[in-house]
């Protein structure tokens, strides 16, 4: 049975409709996966890295689950990348405990998927994650699985029955998937 880590980087879930209910789904679906709910954790940002690095080197598989905040991860999921991935433990001549892993991004925006083209942006969701997931996988050796990805989420959409009912919907489907991508893993 692989180990499967998850880690939220969603900086309040309290705030959240699709992320939550991404990781409620999950937690059904995966009881025995590691759950690193990062702004439960560390609400100062204060990361106790050995703790964070002995779960990655337990974990077979690792999802990064979080919503795209302004063209990126969040930042309480950037601050644990930077204090947990340091040079001797995921990369450089000695860092391999992250080599070989699963790396699988689950991630959701507000704008619809339809925004994030040429034709609407001008760059493409691959385009501005794309890149610096690769580079981090690259670095670290980890073998990056495909993304996981639904738009049209916004928690501005929450107070219309209608749309929530949607959010809720497209939110479980995306925890289908990822079990799958996961499973596949």
């Amino acid at each position: 049975m692989k180990n499967v880590l998850i880690v939220s980087g969603h900086t309040d879930l309290n705030d959240s409709v699709a992320n939550k209910i991404v990781l409620e789904e999950l937690k059904k679906a995966l009881p025995n996966a590691e759950f690193d709910i990062l702004s439960e954790e560390y609400p100062t940002f204060k990361i106790d890295v050995a703790a964070e690095q002995a779960k990655l080197v337990k974990a077979d598989v690792i999802v990064w689950e979080f919503p795209v905040f302004w063209y990126s991860m969040p930042s309480i999921l950037h601050r644990w990348i930077e204090d947990v991935f340091v040079h001797g433990f995921s990369h450089g001549s000695t860092g391999t405990a992250l080599k070989g892993k699963k790396l699988i991004p689950s991630f959701t925006t507000g704008a619809p998927e339809a925004y994030y083209s040429h034709e609407a942006l001008g760059y493409t969701m691959d385009e501005v994650l794309g890149s610096q997931l690769k580079s981090i996988a690259g670095l670290c050796q980890l073998d990056l699985q495909p993304s996981v990805y639904t738009g049209n989420v916004s928690y501005a959409m929450r107070n219309d029955t209608e749309q929530l009912e949607e959010i809720k919907r497209v939110s479980k489907e995306h925890a289908a998937r990822l079990v799958e991508q996961i499973e596949k893993a």
